[in-house]
């Protein structure tokens, strides 16, 4: 028996989703080293969110590895953004702090998996995201920032959705909003990333 099927059909949908966009990014790739981080980031969320819905649906015990492969999605984001928005030492700051609160927060996960804490390294790596693309857009009016920008929007707006504990039906609950909406934000990101190139 399915325990959850439309937070686990919405999970699936995101998963199929994002790593079609993340095949599509990897057949451009065009050697652009912040592409593979973002490319990373789609590929660790499709991921994430097959094993979350077979979390949901199943009850498998695949949780721990959920919340593990969200810390490389947040990883991975940052790493993708500070490439393509910054460089010499304040690149290699960003990613020396970003690499230090992946092993961090692996390290925590291993023994905690509250989905706070996922949200929490999440919420931060978006907050460095968007500043990241709101310096590059008000500096050079640099056009990949206005997509990456509008997919932290929609992400931040899922999240919220989320939390607020909204449910439209019984068979579309909070989580799958999230879910739905998250895929409008993989899609802006999308549009951002097949743009994007190296500062």
């Amino acid at each position: 028996m399915i325990a959850e099927p439309s937070t686990m059909l919405t999970d699936y949908a995101l998963a199929g989703v994002t790593g079609w966009l993340a095949l599509r990014l990897y057949r451009c790739i065009e050697s652009q080293a912040s592409r593979i981080g973002w490319i990373v980031a789609f590929a660790a969320l499709a991921l994430t969110a097959l094993l979350g819905g077979t979390y949901h649906g199943f009850r498998l015990p695949v949780w721990t590895a959920t919340v593990l492969l969200a810390g490389i999605i947040s990883f991975a984001m940052v790493a993708g953004s500070a490439i393509a928005t910054t460089a010499g030492p304040l690149r290699h700051a960003i990613l020396a702090l970003a690499g230090a609160k992946l092993l961090l927060y692996e390290a925590w996960m291993l023994s905690h998996d509250d989905y706070v804490y996922v949200i929490a390294d999440t919420g931060s790596a978006l907050a460095v995201v968007a500043v990241l693309h709101g310096w590059a857009l008000a500096r050079r009016g640099d056009a990949p920032s206005r997509w990456i920008l509008a997919g932290v929007g929609v992400s931040l707006l899922a999240a919220a959705v989320q939390a607020s504990g909204f449910d439209l039906h019984r068979h579309l609950n909070h989580n799958d909003l999230y879910h739905l909406i998250q895929i409008a934000a993989m899609v802006l990101f999308y549009r951002g990333v097949a743009i994007m190139s190296d500062r």
